[in-house]
């Protein structure tokens, strides 16, 4: 049986943050992801928003860990080489009456150790946002609130904890888990593992692991929230990220920029109980934007390109809940993560891989990489750079995606890199083959072969995105008929 010091269950923003803090560390760690890749769960479907942390209570662990979170972001984007962006939030009052809900949450803000916090009154509110709906009174202004791409963020993390000696294992499902003598087994799709340490970061399946382990239940519902993307010819109708005053169910719809130059708007928040309901429906996405169009004048819905819904992992405490239970020790929660659990990953990695080092003795490594460098975009390259890429590698010249401009040579990169994408949808997360506006209708037989050429594989092999997502069932008509 294979030993590990740590197992991660859960290969999303806040599994692989933790994997990447624990890769300073001299130990045995394992990533274990059912999926065929890591972002495939609520980190590929989420707004993106590095939140200021005032809405938050203060004293909780969203709050702590939104604040350092977010204040890690800056450094973390550059050691990483991703797009991240402060462009700042407002948070909008639509009336008089919704001026002391701002005053509490400026309130909240401050006591969080949020900095810049002031609220803006009328016309000024206008002069900041041009486009700002004439209804609004007042806003609470963030200038700490950023905006990041949350595939790149979690690729990244990924990438760099490979590259320090992080083992990700794919298609490989948790069904059990037991306790040990010397820590916990885990019973797999693909056999028996056992570590010492065990670190619970499996979204909206996390209450499923705790509650195998700990007698103190735990109960997470998927909330599903749905969003709308737009072409990046309106991507400038708002520079800053524009929330309403949030309800019971969140932070409710906001219209934001994109770190890739797009429009969004959403979610919405539902309540289930499937935590696979990632499907849209007519109804949510007409109801988003309804309720966006109130944030902003002219909202230029007809620029939709596609939409997609998420689930977050809203859990029954109120809070997030991190670290060991008290009857399951070694054991480390990283369970109901919602938001603001993109902003709180990074610090949320720190927490756990200082925790668990410290119990399980592991020392700090002297040679720890870092810093993690791709190539830079070739829609991002001035003309004489274009140039130059195209002869010193001739790839660069071929075009897949002409709506996002990108080239053979970064797809190849993306197939080769620590974390490698291995399917379509693989690609178009590291690359954005396929997210403008034609949706991956030019560029996808393109892709098709070179990922057959590439990897290896038989064109029925091919996924959108893992196992029962085969682009291809036939090769012919012929073979279909018959």
């Amino acid at each position: 049986m294979t030993q590990y010091d740590v197992i991660v269950i859960g290969g999303g923003v806040v599994g692989c943050s933790v994997a990447r803090e624990l890769s300073r560390y001299q130990g045995k760690i394992a990533v274990f992801e059912r999926e065929e890749d890591v972002c495939e769960g609520t980190s590929k479907a989420n707004s993106g928003i590095v939140h200021g942390g005032y809405d938050a209570k203060p004293g909780t662990w969203m709050a702590k860990m939104n604040v350092a979170g977010s204040r890690m972001m800056p450094q973390l984007a550059e050691d990483l080489d991703i797009d991240f962006k402060q462009n700042g939030s407002v948070v909008v009052a639509f009336s008089e009456d919704g001026i002391p809900k701002l005053k509490e949450l400026m309130a909240q803000g401050v006591a969080n150790g949020v900095e810049g916090l002031r609220i803006i009154y009328g016309d000024e509110c206008r002069e900041m946002i041009p486009n700002l709906s004439e209804q609004a009174v007042a806003m609470l202004y963030v200038p700490t609130g950023g905006i990041v791409c949350p595939f790149s963020l979690t690729y990244a993390m990924a990438d760099n904890a490979a590259q320090n000696g992080v083992e990700f294992c794919f298609d490989t499902e948790v069904r059990a888990i037991r306790r040990t003598g010397e820590g916990y087994e885990l019973e797999t799709s693909k056999g028996t593992f056992a570590a010492r340490a065990v670190v619970n970061a499996a979204g909206v399946y996390a209450d499923v692991f705790h509650n195998m382990v700990s007698e103190d239940k735990l109960t997470i519902t998927p909330r599903r929230g749905q969003y709308c993307l737009m072409d990046k010819v309106v991507g400038g109708l708002v520079e800053q990220t524009i929330f309403q005053l949030p309800t019971a169910l969140g932070k409710g719809v906001l219209v934001t920029p994109t770190v890739h130059g797009n429009l969004m708007v959403g979610p919405d928040a539902e309540n289930l109980e499937d935590k696979e309901a990632v499907f849209t429906t007519a109804e949510g996405l007409a109801d988003i934007m309804k309720r966006a169009a109130l944030s902003v004048k002219q909202l230029p819905t007809r620029q939709t390109i596609t939409s997609f819904a998420g689930l977050r992992a809203h859990g029954d405490r109120g809070d997030f809940v991190l670290g060991e239970p008290a009857d399951a020790p070694y054991f480390f929660d990283a369970a109901a993560m919602e938001s603001p659990g993109l902003s709180s990953a990074p610090a949320v990695g720190v927490y756990l891989a200082e925790m668990i080092s410290e119990k399980l003795g592991l020392e700090k490594k002297e040679h720890f990489i870092a810093t993690r460098r791709v190539a830079k975009a070739f829609s991002q390259m001035s003309k004489e750079e274009q140039k130059a890429a195209v002869a010193e590698n001739p790839a660069y010249g071929n075009i897949i995606c002409r709506c996002e401009t990108v080239t053979e040579a970064e797809i190849l990169d993306a197939l080769h890199r620590p974390v490698p994408a291995k399917s379509l949808d693989g690609v178009k997360r590291r690359t954005r083959t396929g997210m403008g506006r034609c949706q991956a209708g030019f560029c996808t037989p393109k892709l098709t072969e070179i990922l057959r050429r590439e990897l290896g594989l038989d064109y029925e092999e091919i996924t959108k995105t893992g196992r029962g997502s085969e682009i291809l069932d036939h090769r012919n008509k012929e073979e279909a008929d018959g």
